[in-house]
């Protein structure tokens, strides 16, 4: 009876680990199996064509915004 809620806990703490840390996370694995915060992933400048597909874009959200406010209004 009193095996039951130590297996369980033990279950429970190594299938956390396991989901926490599997093959499936983004974040790579320190010696100890615990991800770090610092990623791989560097950040890098946009180009002239993605800022303007960027300000292309929210222009519409705003337009469409608008649309649907005045339309609320009537």
């Amino acid at each position: 009876m009193t095996k039951t809620p130590l297996t369980l806990a033990a279950v429970t703490l190594l299938g956390g680990l396991i989901l926490g840390a599997g093959p499936a996370s983004a974040a790579p694995l320190s010696m100890t199996g615990l991800q770090t915060g610092q990623s791989g992933v560097k950040q890098v400048a946009m180009t002239r064509s993605e800022r303007m597909m960027m300000k292309k874009r929210m222009m519409r959200k705003k337009m469409m915004k608008r649309r649907m406010m005045k339309n609320n209004r009537m």
